[in-house]
């Protein structure tokens, strides 16, 4: 049988489980294309839109953001990476695009984080247990701080992950026209050799035959 308190902890944590509601994706988007994503959210929801481009040409990507009107809340262009923190004031579906038009060969991999922060459809209702007040606020104090700790953990954790595969990503691509260029002054090196070989070898030739003609006269 469970305490107050130990029940009081399990609903607690629950609570702020359950209390944001947050999704991540990684993703890819082709060259000349349009992704689109749908999200329902209730008024006076905080939502927090989070994307970087990971791999892919000049590490950028177009951004749009609708309410469930149609109005235009958020719009950005070529952008590598950002963060939109809104407050809707609508009830409805919002909309982002990650727009990749621009591109006509490269495509692009984003990661987005989107979180929604206060929806009623997240949150826990019914009676609390019966504990004593100061017990309640020193409980939800050491949970409040953890859940703020080990969010904060999974943060770094995410951008840490980001920022080691967008440096793998440009030194595999550094590796390639390093590469490349190294063919390139491979290839030159053995034209070169060539032609100083062809254009010596014409000149030992002019004099012989202008040697043999001498001595026929």
């Amino acid at each position: 049988m469970l305490t107050p308190t130990l029940r009081v902890l399990f609903v607690l944590i629950a609570f702020l489980l359950t209390y944001i509601h947050s999704n991540e994706l990684t993703f890819e988007l082709p060259d000349n294309a349009k992704e689109c994503f749908n999200e329902k959210i209730k008024v006076g929801s905080k939502f927090v839109l989070e994307f970087q481009v990971v791999t892919g040409g000049n590490y950028d990507v177009d951004l749009e953001l609708k309410s469930p009107s149609g109005k235009i809340l958020y719009q950005v262009t070529k952008k590598q990476y950002d963060q939109i923190e809104k407050t809707a004031e609508e009830d409805g579906v919002y909309e982002f695009c990650f727009s990749n038009e621009f591109s006509t060969f490269t495509h692009k991999v984003i990661y987005i984080d989107w979180r929604v922060d206060g929806d009623p459809e997240h949150e826990i209702t019914g009676p609390n247990p019966r504990v004593a007040e100061g017990a309640l606020t020193m409980i939800e104090s050491k949970v409040g701080n953890i859940h703020r700790n080990l969010e904060s953990c999974i943060d770094y954790q995410t951008h840490h992950r980001l920022r080691e595969a967008t440096g793998r990503a440009r030194a595999e691509d550094l590796q390639e026209r390093v590469q490349l260029w190294s063919i390139g002054q491979f290839v030159l090196i053995i034209i070169v050799a060539i032609g100083t070989v062809l254009l010596l070898r014409s000149f030992f030739t002019d004099r012989r035959t202008s040697s043999s003609a001498s001595w026929s006269r």
